[in-house]
């Protein structure tokens, strides 16, 4: 038992530094900036600054990596969030969506905000500028809700 236990306590830290070697990609693919979504709506300058704290970090490819994300495996499991975060919502690529899939993202959007699924809160304990009160939650999805595109889908669902 003791043999075992002073093996594993000689291979944790070698097994980190090895670990090292295996950097995450943190390469933006090319992407029309002019499509993102802040910029086709025009977020009065308070939403717009309340989302790129609380969801651009990991739904676009303006993701800010912290201090933490050099260190792996952390930085294996920051790059695994941000790369569901951008599977599941890329706000980088909105331009590039169908009318219908714009309205079913937003109309997803205003129902995490509303629950307070969203922001994670794994991401907001690291992250404080990111949490956000009931009162912000509720800005944002109003001016969700009162977008042209967010009506897409009801007007045509008849």
């Amino acid at each position: 038992m003791k043999k075992t236990l002073r093996y594993i306590l000689y291979a944790l830290p070698v097994l980190l530094i090895v670990a090292q070697a295996f950097r995450i990609d943190k390469s933006v693919p090319e992407y029309d900036r002019s499509q993102d979504f802040l910029a086709l709506m025009q977020a009065p300058q308070d939403v717009a600054d309340l989302m790129r704290a609380a969801c651009y970090d990991c739904h676009s490819y303006e993701s800010k990596y912290p201090w933490y994300a050099e260190i792996a495996p952390v930085s294996w499991w920051v790059k695994q969030h941000i790369n569901e975060g951008r599977e599941h919502l890329n706000l980088s690529l909105y331009g590039s969506w169908s009318p219908k899939k714009r309205a079913h993202k937003i109309e997803e959007c205003i129902e995490s905000l509303k629950e307070g699924w969203m922001p994670l809160k794994s991401y907001t304990r690291g992250h404080p500028e990111a949490r956000l009160s009931e009162s912000q939650r509720m800005a944002i999805s109003a001016w969700l809700a009162g977008l042209p595109d967010a009506r897409f889908e009801s007007e045509h669902d008849h």
